[in-house]
């Protein structure tokens, strides 16, 4: 099992960021957005299905689990 790559609020925003760069490097996405704000990010990541915007939890566990099936 792979350790985690994150720690706090901080370092999970930064690594579903660059799963999402990875997922978009391999086709599997079209594109995504991070919306930064004081307090807080959303990850907005184009999908027919989810039009409300994801937590980075949300967005880690997403992407994840594409970057996963892709088999990268």
């Amino acid at each position: 099992m792979a350790k985690a790559q994150f720690h706090d609020e901080f370092t999970l925003t930064e690594t579903a960021a660059k799963l999402g760069k990875q997922a978009m490097d391999l086709g599997l996405i079209p594109s995504f957005v991070v919306r930064y704000f004081p307090d807080s990010q959303q990850f907005y990541i184009p999908d027919e299905k989810q039009a409300s915007p994801l937590t980075p939890e949300q967005a880690y566990l997403r992407l994840k689990k594409l970057v996963e099936k892709s088999g990268q």
